[in-house]
């Protein structure tokens, strides 16, 4: 026999030996030529191991495609929501409006299950605020919970009485976003909760809801009247 007879046999002998080898290393398919026909028993047929192997790759393209593509459709379809919430909001005719507008009229528009609206406090007033559909909290609670953050979503967990009332029992993730409307003001924060579980999670983008928050900002500054 030939050197290369040999080097084909030794080569032949370790795969058989080693029937696993094209599954732990896929990529050296990629180096291959395998026959066009099968002409006789005992060959094995490499074209249908490729074209296999060609439809999985065509179907991970596939799947990724459609994840981009539900990705796309489900932003902007979060997109027009806050839009047209924003477009709500701006239409009242009052504050206590306003305050309505945010506290339940958003919940339906943004496809929430829950919405409020927290302002600290240090007695059991609001500081030049007294308007139903706004909820109160201790001083220092808010920074507690955010820790400096703009916004903090969570998923999978248990919804805070002091933040959902009754209806805590109802979210299992939430998405707060910190209001700080001016100096003379207590911060404040809004909060939307989902009884989905995975709705809101770390690491979503949050520019839609802090726009929408930026907006309510501004909304209370000019219904109250008072400085940035």
């Amino acid at each position: 026999m030939s050197e290369q007879q040999l080097n084909q046999t030794d080569i032949l002998n370790w795969l058989k030996a080693n029937p696993d080898f094209l599954e732990d290393c896929p990529e050296a398919a990629d180096a291959l030529l395998p026959p066009k026909v099968k002409k006789t028993r005992g060959i094995a047929d490499f074209q249908s191991y490729m074209v296999d192997r060609l439809k999985a790759d065509k179907e991970m393209v596939l799947e990724t495609t459609r994840e981009i593509v539900e990705n796309a459709r489900s932003n902007m379809n979060n997109q027009t929501r806050v839009q047209m919430a924003v477009l709500h909001i701006l239409e009242a005719q009052s504050f206590e409006e306003f305050i309505s507008s945010v506290t339940m009229d958003l919940t339906a528009m943004l496809d929430v299950d829950i919405t409020a609206l927290l302002v600290e406090t240090e007695g059991k007033t609001i500081p030049h605020v007294q308007t139903p559909g706004l909820k109160m909290v201790p001083e220092g609670t808010i920074d507690q919970w955010m820790e400096d953050r703009p916004a903090l979503l969570q998923a999978d967990i248990s919804g805070l009485e002091a933040i959902y009332g009754s209806g805590a029992n109802l979210v299992r993730s939430q998405a707060l976003i910190r209001i700080d409307v001016s100096l003379d003001m207590p911060p404040a924060l809004l909060c939307f909760g989902s009884r989905n579980a995975l709705t809101f999670e770390d690491g979503q983008g949050i520019e839609q809801i802090s726009f929408l928050a930026r907006v309510i900002e501004r909304c209370i500054r000019l219904w109250l009247s008072v400085p940035d």
